[in-house]
């Protein structure tokens, strides 16, 4: 609770965001976060038919430990207010007291953009007074190497990882090649460590792409995942537990586990809308027995 009154005094450092790197540090991953070996939890998303408290209410009883937060969730039943890195910092006071009473840790933040310089220093100021050790982003089409110079800038300057989240081929939209994973690694191999790929594996799937042959293709530059199974091979497959569909999902964490990931992975369960803290639950208990076997 001292931790995360200590952090709430500091918010009104945000309105001096050239101070914050240097004052307040993203506090350590630790070990007893992980379940099977690996830092794994729900992204919000999977609930956003509820409120962020009680999605980090349905991480917890899915057996999670962390989150990965998205922006414009609901706070809680009672206060409409979004949270993002625009809000009142009233709510990201709340949002933290929140987690410190669920036990549960923030790990990475998206999908979030901005257009400009001020608005990427917002993202990233928000992420550090929050405690959150990675940002998932999706850089402007058309100018993807300039807007990752930003984002590399303060990747270094705040220690914040960044992930370039992936979408699926559109086929009807040429311009968009962040599904393409060979595209992903020319924009970040030569750059800061802490700039790579934030994999969702269940849009590969909906663009053609095997997410295990994408995963070995990215090696060193995988940050974080999306990790999804789904029931078939397809633009219109829905996702499923961990080890009910064609995902390769135990081969992926051989894969990961063989490269040293130390990033989070985030089950964004976007099927079962209402009800899906069971499927959830059931993935982390996959990952729980997969670590139990290796």
């Amino acid at each position: 609770m001292k931790k995360v009154l200590m952090m709430v005094s500091l918010l009104a450092l945000v309105a001096v965001p050239s101070g914050i790197q240097s004052v307040v540090a993203v506090p350590a991953l630790q070990p007893e976060l992980n379940v099977g070996g690996f830092l794994i939890g729900p992204q919000a998303y999977s609930f956003n038919r509820f409120s962020f408290f009680e999605a980090v209410d349905k991480a917890k009883e899915a057996g999670a430990n962390v989150i990965e937060m998205y922006p414009g969730q609901k706070l809680s039943p009672e206060d409409s207010r979004p949270i993002s890195h625009t809000a009142e910092p009233e709510v990201w006071a709340k949002a933290l007291l929140k987690l410190e009473k669920a036990g549960v840790r923030v790990v990475n933040y998206g999908v979030v953009a901005a257009g400009d310089e001020k608005g990427i220093q917002q993202i990233f100021d928000f992420a550090k007074i929050m405690g959150i050790p990675c940002v998932t982003t999706e850089p402007t089409e058309g100018k993807e190497a300039e807007m990752l110079d930003i984002y590399e800038k303060f990747a270094k300057l705040y220690d914040i990882k960044v992930a370039i989240h992936n979408h699926p081929k559109r086929d009807d939209h040429a311009g968009y090649k962040i599904w393409d994973p060979q595209f992903v690694l020319d924009l970040v191999k030569d750059r800061d460590s802490r700039v790579g790929a934030g994999c969702d594996t269940g849009h590969w799937v909906r663009s053609g792409v095997k997410p295990l042959e994408a995963i070995q293709l990215l090696k060193g530059r995988v940050i974080s995942l999306h990790l999804k199974d789904l029931n078939e091979f397809s633009p219109s497959g829905h996702d499923v537990p961990f080890g009910q569909g064609i995902g390769d999902v135990e081969k992926i964490l051989d894969e990961l586990r063989a490269q040293g990931f130390d990033g989070n992975i985030s089950i964004e369960y976007e099927h079962n809308w209402d009800n899906n803290v069971g499927d959830i639950a059931q993935c982390i208990d996959f990952v729980r027995e997969y670590g139990k076997k290796n």
